[in-house]
């Protein structure tokens, strides 16, 4: 769902823009409380794992296909705030070495399949978790559900911007038909994709999953008559199921398989933003990236021939450029929690003796 430059004017994008930079300064602040030392490599690999599988293209309908927009499954798994920030990475990495999403458009694109899914995502997923039994399943489930209406909540998101400052004049109610109709197809992917992936975690390391923490209720024993809580069992260190470092490790090299050699038996056929916009004329005005010239554009190498050998490349050097960034930006949003709290607590007046 990349929006190209050139199908909103430029007053919408600049407004688009400034509610991108909002959300991305707000989430900035939220994901202190979501980041520590050892999150915040983990969110770094969310965001390299989200630019994997979005080039995984599938087949929803005849000529057109979908990929995976990534919003719910982060903030699931790293917080709605982090989450925020891990699409937007992925959105950035992608205009500027690959040509893909219009840099005058990147803050539709934050906004829409950043921001929207997040919170739609979200919402429900919490919304969900109220009323289901605290369990690993309700949480899959959850994240089956909120990632599924997130997709056709981001079409229709895209058909709002679209009204107020497209640059064709198409119908609205066709726009918002076909861009909602494909998409419903696609978010069943993303369902997919997302609770397999959620459920995968949950299975091995459910600790570091952020929205599955809390939920498992205490053990209950039977004293006197009365049901009360068991004490506190010593918790296996994470090293007995999984080190973190094997976790991520193993992650990244999952990434890195999936973006440089699945990615070839991808999909081909338009996505379903590029196919709505061809059939019903939308990227009449579409403009040439500014990126055109990147030597990775369109996800190959220039200069290498072998087209499974290109794209193979052009796709590991996204996954490590996405996680180098992604870390980095983590690590420093984590750095600054502690020294907030280092600050608040060097200022805090002294108890009373």
């Amino acid at each position: 769902m990349h929006v190209p430059d050139g199908f909103i004017n430029a007053p919408v994008s600049v407004a688009a823009g400034v509610v991108a930079v909002a959300a991305v300064g707000v989430s900035l602040r939220g994901a202190r409380r979501e980041l520590d030392d050892r999150t915040a490599p983990l969110a770094g690999l969310v965001a390299a794992f989200v630019f994997a599988v979005q080039m995984l293209n599938f087949p929803v309908a005849a000529g057109t296909s979908g990929h995976l927009l990534g919003g719910a499954l982060a903030a699931i798994l790293v917080g709605p705030y982090t989450g925020v920030l891990c699409v937007s990475v992925v959105l950035l990495m992608q205009g500027i070495l690959f040509a893909d999403g219009g840099l005058t458009a990147l803050g539709v694109n934050i906004t829409v399949m950043g921001v929207v899914t997040v919170v739609v995502a979200y919402a429900i997923f919490r919304g969900l978790l109220r009323v289901l039994p605290p369990t690993r399943r309700s949480v899959t489930a959850a994240a089956f559900t909120g990632a599924l209406v997130s997709v056709p909540a981001a079409a229709a998101a895209f058909t709002a911007v679209y009204a107020v400052g497209g640059t064709t004049d198409v119908p609205l109610a066709k726009v918002f038909t076909a861009m909602v109709g494909v998409h419903v197809l696609i978010g069943i992917g993303e369902a997919a994709i997302t609770a397999a992936t959620v459920g995968a975690v949950i299975a091995v390391r459910p600790d570091l999953v952020h929205a599955a923490r809390g939920l498992s209720a205490p053990l209950k024993l039977r004293v006197g008559g009365e049901l009360v809580d068991a004490p506190a069992a010593q918790a296996p260190a994470p090293a007995a199921h999984r080190s973190t470092r094997t976790f991520w490790l193993t992650g990244l090299v999952t990434a890195l398989v999936l973006a440089g050699f699945v990615s070839f038996y991808a999909s081909a056929s338009p996505d379903g933003l590029e196919k709505v916009a061809a059939d019903k004329g939308i990227d009449a005005k579409a403009e040439d990236h500014a990126a055109a010239g990147s030597p990775l554009a369109d996800y190959g190498v220039k200069d290498v021939e072998d087209p499974r050998l290109s794209g193979g490349l052009a796709g590991v050097i996204g996954v490590g450029a996405t996680v180098a960034v992604g870390t980095g930006i983590f690590i420093t949003v984590s750095r600054r929690r502690r020294s907030d709290e280092l600050t608040a607590a060097s200022t805090a007046p002294p108890a009373a003796g």
